[in-house]
């Protein structure tokens, strides 16, 4: 289990140019969706969505060019990938995104996947530190959105099917039961990610694990 308020303390200039970029990121988010936590779960998804599928990608390149076994490190982040992705089919049932905001999703992901391709091209370390400190603030945004459901200031609304076949949840689950589940990935995606820069640095070849949600539809 991962512990779900864990934070790891900026260490050296690489972390805190990640950590102040997330910081600055999410000073725009708070500033557009401030408590409409379905609708920044929508956007903030398409963007969580690329890091996995950029880093497989250039990671599945690297393999070939070296021919060496990737470990499994490259379907590890495929698999992020695809749990992100998830989670914005999720949200985009609860949420229902306006077109406005449909656009903003084409925008955000076009800008953010052309950054991120060339921040990890150049610097994967700290490509993979900006993945670990966006979950960070992931997982503080979906404990706030508890906290709304939990006070009943946010309808605790029906769990969309997408959500109950995906996490394997009671035909009876409710938002809030969705909203627990996704938090718990990105804490998964936090560590891993974390892990990811520190072996980098390290210079060791990071070892892959199979996470949880990598079985949920087989």
């Amino acid at each position: 289990m991962h512990q779900i308020d864990r934070h790891r303390k900026p260490c050296g200039m690489r972390d805190r140019i990640a950590f102040a970029f997330v910081k600055f990121l999410r000073f725009f988010a708070d500033l557009f969706f401030r408590k409409r936590y379905g609708h920044r779960a929508v956007v903030l998804e398409t963007v969580a969505a690329v890091p996995g599928m950029v880093a497989g990608l250039l990671q599945h390149l690297r393999s070939i060019r070296r021919m060496k076994d990737d470990q499994g490190w490259v379907k590890e982040l495929l698999v992020e990938a695809e749990n992100e992705r998830m989670h914005l089919m999720t949200f985009i049932q609860v949420a229902q995104p306006s077109w406005f905001e449909r656009g903003l999703i084409m925008i955000a992901q076009a800008i953010f996947y052309n950054f991120y391709f060339f921040l990890y091209l150049f610097a994967p370390k700290t490509a993979h530190r900006v993945v670990g400190y966006f979950e960070e603030e992931a997982v503080i945004s979906y404990t706030h959105y508890l906290n709304e459901i939990d006070e009943g200031r946010l309808e605790n609304i029906p769990a969309p099917k997408i959500a109950i076949d995906y996490w394997g949840l009671p035909a009876t689950a409710r938002l809030r039961d969705v909203v627990i589940a996704v938090r718990a990935d990105e804490a998964g995606h936090r560590d891993r990610n974390h892990y990811f820069a520190d072996a980098l640095i390290a210079g060791d070849e990071p070892k892959a694990e199979a996470p949880a949600y990598a079985f949920r539809r087989m």
